[in-house]
């Protein structure tokens, strides 16, 4: 249990059941009548937001999550199944479990994270930055680098970013997922 005092961006709360993280908080202490904590909560699963409010003092249940290393194998076309690190067992996940922004980027034998509540995985965390191949690219414009011009480039999973001009199909590159960004050429 924790109170409101214990509050901070990023805490993850049990309410009814469903699994809840503070999006922000703001402790009001108005003058007249009893001070109050007004919160965002944005659910886990569902990603769904509301706006809570509570008395100063009173008690939550905090939830406490753990994170185990777990490796992508392959995908059905349904569920996406991944390699338990310590027991080897395959689990399998829905695209919502990963989530569709990190889809993009997931690639076989990939490492990656598992948030765990209990003994279930609710959330994967994938590297923040990935090495991807081009797949498909158009060729550049000789002479056209002054203006620091780019242009698309589709990668191995699908993921279509822009890079400069002189990166070429087969290019291996390294790519921050969160921000869709090309950082540097691993090799070419």
């Amino acid at each position: 249990m924790a109170g409101t005092a214990d509050f901070h961006n990023g805490m993850v709360l049990e309410i009814d059941g469903e699994l809840w993280t503070i999006a922000y908080f703001q402790h009001v202490k108005p003058g007249k009548g009893g001070a109050f904590v007004r919160t965002k909560l944005k659910n886990v699963l569902t990603g769904a937001v509301v706006e809570r409010t509570y008395r100063a003092g009173e008690k939550v249940t905090e939830v406490r999550f753990s994170r185990r290393p777990i490796t992508y194998s392959y995908t059905d076309g349904h569920l996406y199944y991944f390699m338990d690190d310590h027991t080897f067992d395959l689990i399998p996940l829905s695209g919502e479990v990963v989530g569709e922004h990190q889809l993009r980027y997931l690639k076989e034998n990939m490492a990656c994270e598992g948030l765990v509540h209990g003994d279930t995985i609710i959330s994967v965390d994938l590297p923040q930055f990935v090495e991807l191949a081009v797949k498909q690219t158009d060729p550049g414009i000789r002479g056209d680098t002054a203006s620091g011009a780019s242009k698309p480039a589709v990668l191995e999973t699908g993921a279509v970013v822009q890079v400069p001009l002189f990166v070429e199909e087969g290019d291996v590159l390294k790519i921050d997922r969160t921000e869709d960004k090309y950082l540097s050429r691993v090799s070419a």
